[in-house]
């Protein structure tokens, strides 16, 4: 039987997008404390089902695809720009396709006002009408009001007319910095993208026989196989060492290995492939908060996967990519596997150095190079040791010289030298585990 959390989470997800979700409300429909109501408003919060906003409430919103993820929905807009909505709060939930500066004369601007668009504009009332009457959203810059026709209107097409205290240039700025993020999010591969979902997966209950591990097995050629209770939690997994020899009518429960590793969707696949790389798992399963199996991950998931995002273009630069892209290998007779870069603006701290930050990234980045050049594969640090560093000038030309210290199937040891002309300004050991591909 589901949990009182549960119940209200199905109950959260069964309501109609835009829907407006208050504790009390739910407390009384569903007979439960406030304080329950409260932590699973919270928890759908966490899966994407609501959005919880100042001024406007809790709502309830579409859950976005991962190939949508750039695109805004109006509730983001006004939490960006810390708005308040005039009118048309039921139409909160729906995403934006572009956003139009109004800064031109009307019918200039009515030209680039489409359905589903965003105008952004200072205190013009007959554009605000207009705009709404084309089935777009406005966002009303320098905290100015709109007439009650308008927000009248707002209501009835279910578009929301926003009012913001900052001016037209900060918002946009705003806006398209939260779009630039959400690119970088989607780069990243969280479990989600790549589980075998539950309908497809094979488990095992912990009523089940022994014989039927081996049903399984002769079918997929499986090895392992979560096991769920009665309320589809993973309580343990079934692998072939613990069947061996084992009496076919024997029930799981009692050959199972209990607590087993799990994973949750939104884990980031790096950290799956960490995890099941250092502790020598094939199979995890993917659960939900209450322990629910939501499916399975397989080492040859995670390893299809990582070879995919190598593929992938990139958008969206992090603070990482914007510090080693300028790279570059130098290859002397002398000396081989080293990388030069320059000191930017970007890379420094307020008095003008190379930033503590910068630096790491630097020998991380100068070791994953080498490491490469050996194994395929990636590296995960596992310590960083600084024993001595000096401050960069800005504009500075850096060497880094990384040094294999040692290097096995799954680990790595790394002495690396950073160079400014003759004078060494920083030594560090690297310590790493090894991700292959």
């Amino acid at each position: 039987m589901a949990t009182k959390h549960e119940q209200i989470l199905e109950h959260i997800e069964s309501l109609s997008v835009g829907s407006k979700i208050s504790v009390r409300r739910i407390a009384k429909a569903l007979n439960v404390s406030e304080g329950t109501a409260y932590r699973a408003i919270k928890e759908a919060e966490n899966q994407d089902l609501v959005s919880t906003m100042e001024r406007v409430g809790t709502i309830r919103i579409e859950k976005k695809k991962k190939e949508n993820i750039e695109r805004l929905t109006f509730a983001e807009i006004v939490n960006i720009v810390d708005g308040q909505v005039l009118g048309g709060r039921e139409g909160l939930y729906k995403t934006l396709s572009k956003f139009v500066i109004g800064a031109m004369k009307l019918e200039a601007m009515m030209r680039y006002t489409e359905a589903g668009s965003l105008l952004i504009v200072g205190n013009r009332t007959n554009a605000h009408e207009l705009a709404v009457k084309e089935g777009a959203a406005v966002l009303i810059t320098g905290g100015f009001d709109t007439s009650e026709a308008v927000k009248k209107l707002a209501d009835e097409k279910q578009l929301p007319v926003i009012s913001t205290s900052y001016d037209t240039f900060t918002v946009a700025t705003m806006i398209n910095r939260a779009i630039y993020d959400q690119l970088i999010k989607k780069e990243i591969v969280l479990v989600d993208d790549i589980y075998t979902a539950f309908d497809d997966s094979k488990y095992l209950l912990t009523t089940d026989p022994v014989a039927r591990w081996h049903n399984f097995n002769d079918e997929t050629n499986h090895s392992r196989y979560p096991v769920v209770d009665q309320q589809n939690r993973v309580v343990g997994i079934v692998t072939s060492k613990d069947v061996i020899g084992k009496d076919k009518e024997m029930k799981i429960d009692k050959v199972m290995t209990r607590n087993p590793m799990t994973v949750h969707a939104k884990t980031s696949l790096a950290n799956a492939a960490h995890v099941m790389v250092w502790e020598g798992i094939e199979l995890m399963p993917v659960v939900d908060p209450s322990q629910k199996l939501q499916g399975i991950i397989s080492r040859q998931d995670v390893l299809k996967a990582l070879q995919n995002i190598q593929r992938q273009p990139q958008v969206g630069e992090t603070i990482d990519d914007l510090a080693t892209n300028r790279m570059e290998a130098i290859e002397t007779e002398e000396e081989a596997h080293k990388w030069s870069t320059r000191v930017t603006p970007q890379m420094t701290n307020q008095l003008g150095t190379m930033s503590y930050g910068v630096f790491i990234s630097l020998i991380t980045e100068a070791s994953s190079r080498l490491l490469r050049k050996y194994k395929k594969g990636d590296l995960v640090v596992e310590n960083i040791s600084v024993y001595f560093i000096k401050p960069v000038q800005i504009e500075s030309e850096i060497e880094i010289k990384p040094q294999i210290l040692e290097v096995g199937r799954k680990f790595a040891k790394v002495d690396i030298e950073v160079h400014h002309g003759k004078s060494i300004v920083g030594k560090a050991l690297l310590m790493a585990q090894l991700i292959d591909r």
